[in-house]
């Protein structure tokens, strides 16, 4: 069971991460690394620059504000780094005539237009399953069953919203591969909390640390839907679209309240932040799972590469592991013994070339925002 760490309060907050498909971007600042465990059982690491917009603009660092660009930006750089953690573990198929004129004349792959189009359908989706819904719901019952008031109806909004958020998080966690995902997710969370405590960052140190932390997007996640609840309490007792519509107008207000708080948790911790974070704290329960060393590993790598001025003579190499000891990679998802086999060979003779050259971070080309 994991011990309670005392917080370093010059460590707290100085990095942030996402888990993806085999590896662990973290965000330090500006700075961010992808550490991404190959087939071969090596480490591939991409350093890269995020500069957010605020920067330039000073008026979206205010309060509430710098909560809806945060939200937008992080969806950005989420994107991003799924895109190139695909690219490392070589899941893009094969070029066609239609990738190369998109990737000459658009600068973009099938693999970019397939995320664009599974991120938009999944924001539909999402107002739909937990704004239109709850309102039909909860207008369903008070037309039907019991009459509500307002104030009622955001009462029963709220809890339909909870329900379908824990029912999603519980059949996703079924599927093996998001399973992997949810271990990398408990691995970017223990070793910040391991680095946060002050200990030295290795598998050994982050292993006795909670996976669990007050700044997780779950936790953002579930703190919004609370907060929508209370923000429903103010809008009139119209009919489930109108309310549907209303609440989609007061969503920037619920994303910004909601990483307020997140972020003032992430700060201060009494009685009234543990209390109200505990329910985000909670559904973590589901969207982490205990990492493996191997895991843990490739967290370390991807905070000291993005903190390389704390860690400089640091070298990702040195957790790289033998192919036979790599078989839960999703390389060998799917493969019966024999296959599996017949690919732990030619990893071998892979993995001896790459380790005969040198080991170099690829430093890929800052994202930049542009005026339109």
């Amino acid at each position: 069971m994991a011990k309670k760490q005392t917080c370093d309060p010059c460590r707290r907050n100085k990095v942030g991460g996402q888990a993806v498909i085999e590896g662990v971007m973290m965000k330090r600042g500006e700075q961010t690394a992808l550490a991404t465990r190959c087939d071969d059982g090596t480490v591939d690491i991409k350093k890269n620059t995020f500069t957010p917009i605020k920067k330039k603009y000073k008026i979206l660092g205010l309060p509430i504000i710098r909560g809806v660009v945060g939200f937008i930006e992080s969806m950005i750089l989420s994107f991003k780094t799924m895109n190139d953690s695909t690219e490392v573990l070589g899941l893009e198929e094969e070029e066609g005539k239609v990738e190369k004129w998109l990737k000459k004349h658009m600068g973009l792959t099938i693999t970019d237009i397939v995320m664009f189009v599974g991120v938009v359908l999944g924001v539909f989706l999402a107002l739909g399953l937990f704004m239109a819904l709850p309102a039909f719901i909860a207008g369903l019952i008070s037309d039907h069953i019991y009459p509500l008031n307002g104030y009622a109806k955001s009462g029963v909004e709220g809890a339909v919203k909870v329900l379908i958020f824990i029912a999603y998080l519980l059949l996703v966690s079924a599927m093996k591969d998001i399973r992997r995902v949810f271990q990398y997710h408990g691995a970017e969370h223990k070793s910040i909390a391991c680095y946060e405590a002050g200990l030295e960052l290795t598998p050994e140190n982050a292993r006795g640390c909670t996976r669990f932390h007050p700044r997780c997007g779950t936790s953002f996640m579930f703190v919004m839907i609370l907060v929508g609840v209370v923000v429903g309490l103010f809008i009139p007792d119209w009919v489930w679209w109108q309310r549907s519509l209303a609440k989609l107008a007061t969503l920037p207000i619920v994303m910004g309240l909601g990483y307020e708080f997140i972020m003032f948790a992430g700060k201060h911790e009494n009685w009234l932040t543990k209390a109200l974070s505990a329910p985000g704290l909670w559904m973590q329960r589901i969207t982490t799972k205990e990492p493996s060393d191997d895991q843990l590993a490739i967290a370390i790598c991807a905070i000291k590469v993005s903190m390389s001025e704390e860690f400089p003579d640091f070298d990702p190499s040195e957790y790289a592991i033998p192919v036979e000891e790599n078989l839960k990679h999703i390389a060998f998802t799917g493969l019966n013994e024999k296959q599996k086999n017949q690919l732990v060979a030619s990893l071998n003779k892979k993995r001896q070339a790459k380790l005969d050259g040198t080991f170099d971070i690829e430093v890929i080309k800052p994202i930049e925002f542009k005026e339109v």
